[in-house]
């Protein structure tokens, strides 16, 4: 259950809820990595881990193949386009709005999934998601969305979860959201924090969001613990980002290499699964 969505000319300041943390992450080439588990992941589970990359096409060219389990991930785009081509799971274009969403549960190794489309750079975010004790050991499974089945609300593309009387069409599981939103110049805009969902981020891709402070392109906020509304107000030259929001992990992470678990019974279990699959994805 969530409240009324509003929007109003002025913002008496940026956010009802206090920033915990700010962070620009580390580079590694072009890719940013903004939060792991064994950082701001412990703080904010079940959102655990968050790239943003920004490179050119031509980098998806290489297949990059490794496992995961116990998480699933989720792929957004915020400028550019890649085609995807994974058989059964899914034919199409990925671009701003659209989403690959991952499980990989029990155990599963991917990579290479994306070629070059039209654009010859993109922007994106990767987020690792853990997941609940009753998925961590589901069989894996992959969902391609195109941005023309996300559901829009106000300014905000609903891309996990359900939010303002819509339901993303992506397999998740309930008490998370995850919104990629775009403000105009000036533009202020309010997410009503779902009941619940006391874990709270944001991290910008484009453009500045104002208020007490301003936060820029390149920063992660996370929230304090809250279900309280946030206000948003876009800088000069507008804003884009995503916003995760979701009821509190109540485990504990246990840590693989490309793993995440809630106990070392369930990690071992995944990483000897895949151990056991690699054959049929190498």
């Amino acid at each position: 259950m969530s409240r009324n969505l509003s929007t109003a000319r002025a913002m008496p300041k940026l956010v009802e809820r206090k920033v915990f943390s700010r962070t620009r992450g580390s580079e590694q080439g072009p890719i940013t990595r903004l939060m792991s588990p064994s950082d701001l992941g412990q703080y904010l589970k079940p959102f655990v881990f968050l790239d943003h990359v920004d490179a050119p096409s031509s980098i998806t060219s290489s297949d990059n193949l490794h496992p995961h389990s116990g998480i699933a991930t989720v792929t957004v785009l915020t400028e550019g386009n890649l085609r995807f081509d994974m058989g059964d799971w899914g034919t199409g274009l990925l671009d701003y709005g659209g989403v690959e969403w991952m499980r990989a549960g029990s155990g599963i190794w991917h990579g290479g999934e994306y070629r070059p489309a039209s654009a010859p750079r993109f922007k994106a975010f990767q987020l690792w998601v853990a997941l609940p004790a009753a998925l961590e050991a589901s069989a894996p499974e992959w969902q391609f969305v195109e941005a023309s089945g996300i559901p829009t609300v106000g300014p905000a593309r609903l891309i996990v979860g359900a939010y303002q009387g819509k339901t993303s069409p992506v397999r998740a599981f309930n008490g998370l959201n995850y919104l990629l939103v775009t403000l105009a110049p000036g533009e202020t805009w309010v997410y009503e924090t779902p009941i619940g969902h006391e874990v709270g981020w944001l991290s910008l891709s484009h453009g500045s969001i104002v208020g007490e402070g301003r936060y820029k392109a390149g920063d992660m906020i996370a929230f304090d613990r809250s279900d309280a509304a946030i206000p948003f107000q876009a800088g000069p030259e507008g804003a884009t980002f995503v916003l995760g929001s979701a009821v509190p992990h109540p485990h504990e992470l246990l840590l693989g290499y490309y793993s995440v678990h809630t106990s070392d019974e369930a990690l071992k279990a995944g990483e000897a699964r895949i151990a056991e699959v690699r054959h049929l994805y190498v």
